[in-house]
């Protein structure tokens, strides 16, 4: 079984396209919703709330746990890997959305001794990421893009406040203003040079994808992060059969910190079908 984890909502979009991709794969998504949202708390709060996270999958039977939230990724990842894992779950593994989202920007693998010789095409020399504040702060995205394409100029954007207005279901109308406004601003401060594709670093993001493609200038890409996130983790699981065995089940089940009836009707919205939580 494969666990997926965010301090909300947003994991529901990665969760949906992992379900696509892996259709005889069982899931358990940890929403904690109680604690949400995770982009303006401190890098030590991310990272202790995702630590009591991932072990409560752990307990409950995931060898596998993925951070479906850029922030936990971004802040909580490598330290859990490094530091927690090996003594406390040296057989399981935890995987983030960051490594395959960065992969395919700029077509380079992630690990370097992974990379050839052969120069590779590259268009994109502009890169925008709009991301929360503490995803931002990280410098996560800039820093592993340029190891991989020292050429990509990425410009990060915080959209403070999106993440808080998706999870209480604003209204499409709400929501496209504030979509908007983040976008303005941040074109406003390029001084006209465009660029020439946006990545939407977080995973609520989704939702209001449409939106961000209205309020940018037309014709620039918007990266798909849950596309990206889905095919990796199929390439991930090929390349590692003993991590996961497909049960040819394809069970997915949802828990919450938060209040499991008010949860409900919105997740199911952004898992495009109905998703019931149970409270732990």
């Amino acid at each position: 079984m494969i666990g997926v984890f965010d301090s909300g909502h947003g994991g529901l979009t990665i969760l949906r396209a992992l379900t696509e991709r892996l259709p005889d794969r069982d899931f358990l998504y940890f929403g904690d919703h109680a604690n949400a949202p995770y982009g303006d708390r401190t890098p030590a709060e991310v990272i202790a709330l995702t630590r009591d996270a991932v072990a409560a999958l752990f307990a409950r039977g995931c060898r596998l746990v993925l951070l479906a939230c850029n922030t936990a990724a971004a802040v909580a990842l490598r330290t859990l890997q490094q530091d927690w894992l090996p003594m406390h779950a040296p057989d399981h593994r935890i995987l983030g959305v960051l490594v395959p989202t960065v992969e395919g920007v700029t077509g380079e693998p992630w690990r370097m001794e992974d990379r050839t010789q052969t120069p590779r095409e590259q268009a994109t020399r502009r890169l925008i990421v709009f991301a929360t504040r503490r995803t931002v702060a990280s410098n996560a995205y800039p820093e592993e893009i340029h190891k991989r394409a020292p050429e990509i100029n990425v410009i990060q954007h915080a959209c403070t406040g999106l993440v808080q207005l998706i999870e209480a279901g604003a209204s499409r109308a709400v929501l496209r203003e504030a979509v908007r406004g983040h976008v303005s601003t941040l074109m406003s401060e390029l001084n006209g040079h465009e660029p020439d594709a946006v990545m939407l670093g977080c995973t609520h993001y989704p939702l209001v994808a449409d939106m961000f493609v209205d309020a940018l200038p037309q014709g620039i890409e918007v990266v798909s992060q849950p596309d990206l996130v889905a095919a990796s983790l199929s390439d991930y699981l090929r390349r590692r059969p003993d991590i996961d065995v497909p049960r040819k089940r394809g069970k997915v089940s949802f828990l919450t910190s938060g209040d499991a009836e008010e949860i409900t009707p919105l997740a199911s919205t952004f898992f495009g079908r109905d998703a019931a939580f149970q409270k732990i």
